[in-house]
């Protein structure tokens, strides 16, 4: 019981705290400099669409807005079986820069990958429908591909409250910071993990068809980048605007489903996931192990309530963990009043929630479910993000 409780807290701590540390030493040792420029290449900005009529008609002039050469750009609509009025919407906007796709619903993997096929970029944007880009979005994020040792690059994800939601919001913003911090740190020493789809560009030429539709189609794409011999950075500048999660139930629904793709996305990678050097390191400290973590946590606080029979410190490690989880249950209960939106209620309830999706997650994958259709979180109302 001790050697289960002392390897399951020394992963925990090392996947939140450990690996950080280690990359901001490596950061601060080994940083690789990128030769940025002033740069515009042939892009074709592909946003993947599934009955997203209240959304994409601002979408495409918020991609018609963007400060990019208008006979560099492409805007490729691609609609993944939508039976609402997205495809009649698009349509008339095509014409120009604006081409819509039409595809039957088989998923955002495969609506990608036909994207893919028929683009005329030398990069591919990808965008989500519910994101609002900033004007210079596709200025910044396409600056780094002057470097020829890069061949993806992440987009900043920044999230706008929405009035009346609940302490999710808040927990989701914390999250967010701190997984970007990462990223910053990892991009400093060569790659990110993989990128965030919300928005990230990738050299066509670097492009690999997802085989499994049920994978993470962000974590897929990206991660082949890197396993070519690319880089892949994260470009804080690039800004696009989401809005925060509404309510908790919803957002832990929807992470089970991206724990599902995401873990599938990794494992998918075979012996590479194992054998890539430093890139390895990453990729199992800050995904896989972190959507492992609620297993440790679960062992953790079984080993301990085992050795609190005969230990008082053990005694004392169960009473801290049990009120950290009664204050994530306080918050889950107070989530949607002031006193519960506190961050001494709001880390405990976001990181169990988190930790709980990722769980279910896992084990779906055990019991061999694949979610390969595909229903988009709700996106910024028109008029687009915070300035």
């Amino acid at each position: 019981m001790l050697a289960v409780f002392a390897l399951s807290l020394a992963t925990c701590l090392y996947v939140y705290f450990g690996y950080p540390a280690l990359i901001f030493v490596l950061s601060r040792l080994r940083a690789r400099p990128v030769a940025r420029a002033a740069f515009h290449p042939r892009v074709t900005l592909v946003v993947p669409a599934h009955n997203e009529e209240p959304l994409i008609e601002a979408k495409i002039r918020n991609c018609l807005e963007l400060r990019y050469p208008a006979d560099r750009l492409e805007v490729l609509i691609v609609s993944d079986g939508s039976d609402d009025a997205t495809e009649a919407i698009a349509e008339r906007y095509a014409g120009g820069p604006v081409r819509l796709l039409r595809q039957p619903r088989e998923g955002k993997a495969a609506a990608l990958n036909a994207a893919a096929a028929v683009a005329t970029g030398e990069v591919l944007v990808f965008s989500d429908a519910n994101s609002w880009l900033e004007p210079a979005a596709l200025l910044r994020l396409v600056e780094s591909f002057a470097d020829p040792s890069v061949g993806g690059v992440c987009g900043n994800k920044e999230l706008r409250p929405r009035p009346g939601a609940d302490a999710t919001q808040g927990g989701e913003g914390l999250y967010w910071k701190y997984d970007k911090w990462q990223k910053g740190l990892e991009s400093r020493i060569g790659s990110i993990f993989a990128a965030d789809g919300t928005l990230y560009a990738v050299r066509r030429c670097a492009f690999v068809p997802i085989a499994d539709r049920a994978l993470a189609d962000d974590i897929a794409i990206s991660t082949r980048v890197v396993l070519q011999g690319y880089r892949l950075l994260f470009e804080p500048g690039a800004v696009a605007w989401e809005d925060a999660p509404a309510e908790g139930r919803a957002e832990f629904a929807r992470k089970v489903r991206v724990t599902n793709h995401s873990v599938r996305a990794l494992l998918a990678l075979g012996g590479r996931l194992w054998s890539s050097g430093f890139y390895s390191v990453e990729l199992v400290s800050h995904k896989l192990l972190r959507h492992l973590v609620p297993f440790f946590l679960v062992s953790m606080l079984a080993s301990s309530a085992a050795l609190a029979v005969e230990s008082a410190i053990f005694r004392l490690l169960l009473a801290a963990q049990l009120a950290f989880y009664a204050a994530a249950l306080l918050g889950a209960r107070l989530r949607r009043t002031r006193a519960g939106r506190s961050r001494l209620l709001t880390v405990p309830y976001y990181f169990c929630l988190v930790n709980a999706a990722a769980l279910l997650g896992v084990l779906s994958i055990a019991r061999g479910e694949r979610l390969a259709a595909w229903t988009p979180r709700s996106g910024l109302r028109a008029g687009g993000g915070v300035r």
